[in-house]
């Protein structure tokens, strides 16, 4: 016997309420695509809205010329895989440590790790360890001030201890060691909360230019975040200005902007929909179990 569902007032209120939510959050991406790919002569008009009118390309062209978005694309990457890979390896070792009921002093180290949740040395402190270390206008600047997330250390480590103890028993009686049990066993059952802190660590680390502002000097490490910045706030659009893609140069400089953070963005969303499966499984899984 099929049953049709019917939905509460309460179903249609928050299906309404989230719709429009999601909506404030798509407009100004689905407007910057417009004006973008939009004709001049529509853009400086203001006619301009969801929808590209007078379709072109030449200001991604241009855009894609711009040696800057290259090596900025390069070093982001870098940091990216270099960062995410590293966080992930810390926060899992750490995160399975304290997960371990008999571990000497856990709980006080666990109460120092949440206490820098509310507490921070601040900017300048953090400024000047990185600079005590060495690490100024390197790779290492912006993987090591953040490589380990208290939050995500949390979860990951929730996650750990909701796994069923005879599991680990058993992996124990076949002479599995800790670092092999962790290997062979844990890792294999924690593939979604593994994804959604990847994604937290790689997401972070592709949207951060305020390391980069502080920590790095030399225009060849800039990220891609930073080579954006300079272009939208302080209006650095240098090689990709030409003569040829727009007649008014105002209208060319508010298009490239929108053009350039587009060409950032899209990478980080193109990946979400392939990890989603796991990344609602994982916040669920670390959160409800904690």
């Amino acid at each position: 016997m099929v049953t049709s569902k019917r939905f509460s007032l309460f179903d249609l209120v928050n299906i309404t309420l989230l719709a429009l939510v999601a909506l404030a959050a798509l407009f100004p991406f689905l407007h910057m695509a417009a004006v973008s790919l939009s004709s001049a002569e529509y853009v400086v008009r203001n006619q301009v809205g969801l929808w590209p009118k007078g379709f072109q390309l030449s200001v991604y062209s241009e855009v894609l010329h711009d040696k800057r978005l290259l090596v900025g694309y390069k070093n982001t990457i870098i940091y990216v895989l270099l960062g995410t890979t590293l966080s992930l390896t810390v926060t899992v070792m750490g995160a399975y440590s304290l997960s371990r009921r008999g571990l000497t002093f856990g709980k006080p180290i666990m109460l120092l790790i949440v206490f820098t949740m509310l507490f921070s040395g601040g900017m300048i402190p953090t400024y000047l360890v990185v600079r005590s270390y060495g690490i100024m206008n390197t790779v290492w600047a912006m993987v090591l001030p953040g490589l380990i997330s208290t939050w995500n250390l949390i979860v990951m480590r929730t996650f750990f201890q909701g796994i069923p103890k005879e599991i680990e028993e058993s992996g124990k009686m076949d002479g599995l060691s800790d670092y092999r049990l962790l290997w062979s066993i844990i890792l294999p059952l924690s593939k979604p909360v593994l994804m959604t802190i990847g994604l937290f660590y790689a997401v972070a680390i592709w949207n951060n230019f305020f390391h980069a502002l502080l920590y790095l000097r030399e225009e060849s490490l800039y990220p891609l975040q930073l080579v954006i910045r300079n272009i939208v706030v302080v209006g650095q659009i240098g090689d990709a200005l030409t003569n040829n893609a727009y007649d008014k140069e105002g209208v060319m400089l508010e298009a490239l902007k929108y053009a350039f953070i587009m060409v950032a963005t899209l990478p980080i969303l193109v990946v979400y929909p392939f990890i989603q499966k796991h990344f609602v499984n994982g916040v669920l899984i670390g959160s409800v179990k904690g």
